[in-house]
């Protein structure tokens, strides 16, 4: 398997949390920091779109899910 086509196993973290957290995308957006009437698609964005997580948006999803940023790395 090439670099590239390998998940980033910070991202893989990010979406196996988010699965078990039980948490609708919009509530995550919100927990993240969104305004609500883009809650959701940001939240979204954020976990299937990105392959490469700035630091920044992984420090708003631990501090969402109640967690530090050094457990999603």
């Amino acid at each position: 398997m090439s670099d590239e086509s390998k998940e980033d196993a910070a991202m893989a973290n990010v979406r196996a949390r988010f699965k078990a957290s039980g948490l609708s995308l919009h509530d995550l957006g919100i927990k993240m920091g969104y305004l609500p009437e883009s809650a959701r698609k940001s939240a979204w964005q954020f976990l299937e779109k990105t392959d490469d997580p700035r630091v920044s948006m992984l420090r708003r999803f631990a501090k969402a899910m109640g967690i530090s940023a050094k457990s999603l790395l």
